[in-house]
């Protein structure tokens, strides 16, 4: 039976800003755990999953992974951060380095009692296409802008998956702090926590002249 499931992370320098959850007909169902934070804290988004992971949805939230000339998608105001709700944050030491986030994950699966991961090609490559997809809108979601789900981008990459599961976090500073958000959200966390998961992708894309400045995006899965 193939399975996705996604986690959202936001993190904005608000005193309160939340998320809102909704049910969307194309199969997937968004689990109501959005919660509001303080500054400097993410509000983190429960996971999506599917069990036919082909329809898309006109409610689907989006980014963007269309040619330069499609307009902006229009979605959830909640999906983009208040202007200059970061500015003053320091981006200066953030970057990832692909092995150590592998292997902090790992720790943390073995600590649980799980087997490791192992970095992916076609994995990351689905994982860097949906980062830059956010950067390039400025947004936060799982739904690129031409509509795909993280189903979509894992084939498109050229998984063949039975298992596919994606956390996304915006305007995190470091792999440290967005590795605890995830941890400490049970959609996230549960994404990392994946038994049967096998492999894993993980990017990056930093863009300061956007109001998130980081877009990180984590796909982990298994093959047929």
């Amino acid at each position: 039976m193939y399975r996705v499931l996604a986690g959202v992370t936001v993190a904005l320098l608000t005193t309160g800003c939340g998320m809102n959850s909704s049910t969307l007909s194309s199969g997937f169902a968004e689990s109501p755990t959005m919660a509001a934070r303080s500054s400097r804290q993410a509000s983190l988004g429960g996971d999506l999953e599917t069990r036919t992971p082909t329809r898309v949805d006109s409610r689907q939230r989006t980014a963007s992974l269309a040619p330069a000339s499609v307009a902006a998608p229009v979605g959830n105001p909640s999906e983009r951060a208040p202007k200059g709700a970061l500015a003053d944050r320091d981006y200066s030491r953030a970057g990832l380095n692909p092995e150590t986030a592998r292997d902090a994950i790992n720790n943390y699966r073995k600590a649980n009692g799980l087997k490791p991961l192992k970095l992916d090609a076609e994995l990351t490559a689905a994982a860097r296409a949906h980062a830059q997809d956010l950067a390039k809108w400025d947004r936060i979601s799982h739904y690129g802008s031409d509509g795909s789900n993280p189903w979509d981008r894992v084939k498109r990459a050229g998984y063949n998956a039975k298992l596919a599961a994606e956390n996304v976090g915006t305007g995190q500073a470091s792999f440290d702090e967005v590795m605890k958000g995830w941890q400490t959200s049970p959609g996230h966390n549960k994404n990392l926590l994946q038994a049967d998961a096998q492999h894993m992708g993980i990017a990056l894309v930093q863009d300061p002249k956007t109001e998130f400045k980081t877009f990180w995006t984590l796909v982990v899965g298994s093959r047929l």
